[in-house]
């Protein structure tokens, strides 16, 4: 089974910065589009940005210029580097296959996540 595992979370003041990672065992990331979530307690999951294999990126408005997500095929991780850090990005932090393109629904077991949080 695919096992996604997410790193790099941690605790932050407002206006810094954090660099995730995400990689898979038994699996390859390199011919998926990948994505990365976030999810804050009583609020819906939210997809904030997406590479293909090719390296098109998608990102939600909330994270436009401050979020870079990148990935290095040869070590099977996809990263996230995040700056300008808001405590409205608080949440935890997980990374998935989608189906579908850019726009498409996550599918596959969800890892763990990473916690992001982040001080005002």
């Amino acid at each position: 089974q695919v096992q996604l595992v997410e790193s790099g979370g941690g605790l932050v003041q407002a206006g810094g910065s954090l660099r995730l990672s995400c990689t898979a065992s038994r699996s390859k990331l390199s011919a998926n589009v990948m994505a990365w979530f976030r999810q804050a307690p009583g609020k819906q999951r939210e997809q904030v940005a997406a590479i293909t294999s090719g390296g098109i990126i998608k990102y939600a408005d909330s994270v436009k210029g401050r979020f870079t997500i990148s990935r290095d095929n040869g070590l099977n991780t996809v990263y996230l580097q995040m700056n300008s850090l808001q405590p409205e990005d608080t949440g935890v932090y997980k990374c998935q296959y989608l189906n579908g393109g850019l726009a498409g629904s996550p599918f596959g077991s969800w890892g763990q996540g990473t916690q992001v949080t982040v001080s005002s």
